[in-house]
This record gives C-alpha cells, structure tokens and sequence, in this order.
C-alpha cells in the first residue's frame, strides 16, 4: 500500500470555488489567473520541486460555450520561481457542465460538473498527468452566493498512482454590497486521501478574504489568503482578471 502523500499544491495556478459561471454558446473569454507566494514553503518535497515560496505564478484560461449547459477550457500555467527561473507549468483541459442555473437577478439552487485533465512540469509534481473531477454545489439570490466544491483528484502516472482519490474540498460566501461588488471569504483545504485523511497538522487550509468587482471595465476577484496550520504557505495573494468576446 503506498503511502498517502502530504497536502500541498506545488503548483497553485487556479485559485478559485467553482460557482454557476458559464460561457454562452459561442462566447470566448480569457481569464488572467495571478498569484504569489510572498511568504511560504521553501523546502522541496521531492527532488527538483519547485517550490512556492516567493513564487509568481501567471496562468492564462481560453474558454469557448459549447452549449446553454456545457463550455470547455484549456490552462496554459506559467511560474516565475524564487530564483528568477520562468517555468511552463503544463497545460490543462477542462469541460465543464452546468445543467442546473439561477436565471440572472433571481434566486434558487445550482449544480453541475467540471472535468480537468493535467500534464504537468515534473518540476511541480512526481504525477505528471492528473484526472480532477469538481462538483459544483451552490445556492444564490441577490444578497448572497454559497457555493462549494467538493474536489476529487487522482494522479494517474507516477509513485502514487491507482487507489483513492485526493480530497480537496473548497467553499466560498459573499455577500453583494451593491450590484457587481461582493466581499465574503474562501476556504481551501487538502486532507489526503478520500477515507484515509492525512493527521490533521498536515492537512493544508487556507483561508481568503476575497473581493468580487464585475461591473468594472475589467471583472475582478482578487482575495488575500492566511495559511492556518505549518502544512500551509502562511501568505498568499490571489487576482482573477476576466475578459469576455461574442
């Protein structure tokens, strides 16, 4: 039986809960995924790691609606590490479907799935090709969004491939404090194993308060994330810039 690896996240392009966005069909868009490390883990983990302390991490999201319910995406993840070094982290392709959507301005339930599939730099994880599977579950009116995602994510080459998937689940709460601005908070954990959690010191949890301004001339979430245990990078910050083309 291998052992469960350690929580981390070698390479945090995508900071992000999951909520009941999706492309029209035929709308392309452009995410601008950008965040930093100023003070985190500077131990590698494996040989070669690049680690996230003081790193600069630069991914840009292409998306296209396929269908009312379905879009697809591909990550292109780009690190600027401590030393100065410019590294191409691995593409990645998701699908994503959303059969259940609150119409604009009203309020009720939403749910769907994303599906993300990774090649990755060795220099940012031993499991090179990852399969994640993100449900989306959340509930929104005009006053509030809740939305959680519980994340499932299996390495499927490499010294921990087969067996259980990881388990990251990630929540988010704002609250709109008038049309297109939103403050609330977003909670990100890594606990191992699904049914075999790692000890609780070493399960990794981030806590962010985030902001979200979408009626600006450029949509953006940015938050600042606390590490709350020593398995987690003690400061992060995080910005998502989002640009949209019929």
């Amino acid at each position: 039986m291998l052992p469960a690896p350690a929580a981390r996240a070698a390479l945090p392009d995508e900071i992000q809960v999951y909520t009941d966005d999706l492309n029209k069909p035929g709308e392309f868009s452009v995410e601008l995924h950008v965040n930093a490390t100023p003070s985190g883990r500077r131990t590698p983990e494996f040989p070669g790691e690049v680690t996230p302390y003081h790193g600069l991490r630069v991914t840009p999201e292409l998306s296209l609606g396929l269908t009312p319910t379905l879009d697809a995406g591909l990550y292109l993840p780009f690190t600027r590490d401590a030393e100065g070094r410019v590294l191409f982290g691995g593409p990645k392709a998701r699908l994503k479907w959303l059969p259940l959507r609150v119409e604009e301005g009203g309020a009720g339930w939403f749910a769907g799935l994303n599906g993300e599939y990774s090649w990755l730099n060795p220099n940012f994880e031993p499991e090179t090709r990852r399969f994640e599977l993100r449900p989306i579950l959340g509930w929104r009116n005009p006053d509030w969004l809740l939305a959680f995602n519980p994340v499932l994510d299996w390495p499927l080459n490499g010294p921990q491939r087969g067996g259980r998937p990881e388990f990251n689940p990630s929540f988010k709460a704002a609250r709109t404090l008038r049309p297109g601005l939103a403050i609330g908070a977003e909670y990100y954990t890594e606990l191992g194993r699904l049914g075999r959690p790692l000890p609780r010191n070493e399960q990794a949890r981030t806590l962010y308060f985030a902001v979200d301004w979408e009626d600006g001339p450029l949509p953006l979430n940015f938050g600042i994330g606390r590490g709350l245990n020593d398995a987690t990078d003690k400061w992060t910050v995080k910005a998502i810039f989002s640009f949209a083309f019929d």
